[in-house]
């Protein structure tokens, strides 16, 4: 699985490590993460990541 990296800040979503602080579970692909999800980091959306 691809990895997601956020443009704005750097944080690198895996999807075998997902974001559970944030309730994204291991094993979530990147087309499985709500679309209301935010970066843990810096709090953009989704449309500020790029496939890695």
């Amino acid at each position: 699985m691809k990895k997601y990296v956020c443009t704005v800040c750097g944080y690198v979503y895996d999807p075998e490590v997902g974001d559970p602080d944030n309730g994204v579970a291991p094993g979530t692909k990147w087309e499985d993460v709500p679309e209301s999800w935010v970066c843990p980091l810096c709090a953009v959306g989704k449309d500020m990541f790029e496939a890695q």
